[in-house]
């Protein structure tokens, strides 16, 4: 079987940009956003202070779901493992 590098390159490189940008990077960039905000007077440094703690927040939150995930793929790995012995 005759492997074609083009087609597997292009395959590649158009799914590539196709998929959506993860949570992270959105995250990112509103951090980058936020930060180059000067803010003018006390109300408005008040607040982007605020939406920063928000962002902390999330980021913070993002984590722990990303461990637990991490943590039930494993778990659900160990459960098919068995299946497959037990089989």
């Amino acid at each position: 079987m005759k492997v074609n590098l083009r087609d597997m390159t292009k395959n590649f490189l158009l799914g590539e940009s196709k998929s959506a940008p993860s949570l992270s990077s959105y995250l990112q960039s509103l951090t980058e956003i936020l930060n180059s905000f000067k803010p003018k007077t006390k109300t408005e440094s008040r607040r982007l202070e605020i939406a920063k703690e928000h962002l902390r927040g999330a980021k913070k939150q993002i984590r722990v779901l990303n461990e637990r995930v991490s943590l039930l793929e494993e778990r659900l790995n160990i459960l098919e493992e068995g299946i497959e012995d037990g089989a």
